[in-house]
């Protein structure tokens, strides 16, 4: 256990970052999850763009690397895409 009071405040920190992270990576990964299982254009639409919104967002934070979110994006957009292909 720390006995410094610094180290007792990096306990402290980090606890309450890795619950926020924990957070994030729990919305990016039903997000995207929801996007791909969607069969509707209008909710894959609609899914889509707000999935794309996240990721992006958590890439700028820094809770995840960009070519994660890049390689997420390609499988999103390529989903998407499927739909256009069948009209």
């Amino acid at each position: 256990m720390a006995s410094h009071k610094s180290a007792k405040k990096r306990i402290r920190t980090t606890a309450r970052k890795r619950i926020i992270n924990k957070t994030a990576e729990s919305k990016i990964k039903t997000i995207v999850r929801k996007a791909l299982i969607s069969t509707e254009q209008e909710t894959a639409e609609k899914l889509y763009k707000e999935a794309v919104a996240i990721l992006d967002r958590n890439t700028t934070k820094g809770k995840i690397h960009r070519n994660t979110a890049a390689r997420k994006k390609a499988a999103l957009t390529k989903h998407f895409n499927s739909f256009q292909k069948a009209k």
